[in-house]
């Protein structure tokens, strides 16, 4: 194996660590009141989230670097990035009861550390077993459509009960059942989120009520399994 080989696979867990430095980054901003910026920084972590393991794969990282886990190193980046950041901005959002928000953020970091230590989390088609924890996108609905508070709670606590319910839940990448429309309902989703933090997360309905549409669809989805 050639030097070079080596160095470009390490890139790429360099690649994927980047992705904690931009927690770090969101949680800054995210003390400092400014959200839209943080959601940004957790939008570039969800692309590098994205990109790295057919990088991964495709430069044979694992067997070029066995000493490093790549696995490992992914799911620590995943846990600061869709857990840890979004359950302090559910915290501190305001949007919650004030004697709920602080319990929110913590049943969110709980049972989003449970589902990142269950093995049974995919189900052998690709599909997730039990709400995937992407608070960063729960969170990020949250403060676009801004419900009355009791709704935001229920919508965290029913959340949190759905990740140990044993149904499915689309990975828009790797299911095959609709790849093409779910990538393209993604991409459409990116572009009106990416609408969304430039408009300071105050877009107007003609971007809520899309992105509303969309995620609503990706909530059910996985009911349109095929049959194994």
């Amino acid at each position: 194996m050639s030097n070079f080989a080596i160095v470009r696979a390490f890139t790429i867990h360099v690649f994927t660590a980047s992705g904690a430095a931009l927690a770090l980054l969101a949680l800054i901003l995210a003390t400092g009141g400014q959200w839209a910026a943080m959601f940004f920084c957790l939008g570039l972590a969800l692309v590098v989230d994205g990109l790295d393991g057919p990088m991964a794969r495709a430069f044979k990282v694992a067997e070029l670097l066995p000493r490093w886990s790549g696995e490992g190193l992914d799911f620590v980046v995943d846990f600061v990035t869709y857990v840890f950041v979004p359950a302090y901005a559910v915290t501190a959002s305001g949007l919650l009861p004030e004697p709920l928000a602080i319990p929110a953020g913590m049943a969110v970091v709980i049972t989003g550390a449970l589902y990142f230590a269950d093995r049974a989390m995919k189900t052998n088609d690709n599909y997730f077993r039990g709400f995937p924890a992407v608070w960063n996108l729960a969170a990020f609905y949250l403060y676009v459509l801004e419900p009355p508070p009791w709704a935001a709670a229920a919508m965290v606590a029913a959340l949190c009960v759905l990740t140990f319910v044993p149904m499915r839940f689309v990975h828009p990448l790797r299911v095959k059942h609709l790849r093409v429309l779910n990538i393209g309902l993604m991409a459409l989703w990116g572009v009106l989120a990416l609408v969304a933090i430039f408009l300071n997360l105050e877009p107007g309905p003609y971007v809520t009520l899309p992105l509303a549409c969309i995620g609503g669809y990706f909530l059910i989805a996985g009911f349109l399994r095929r049959p194994a």
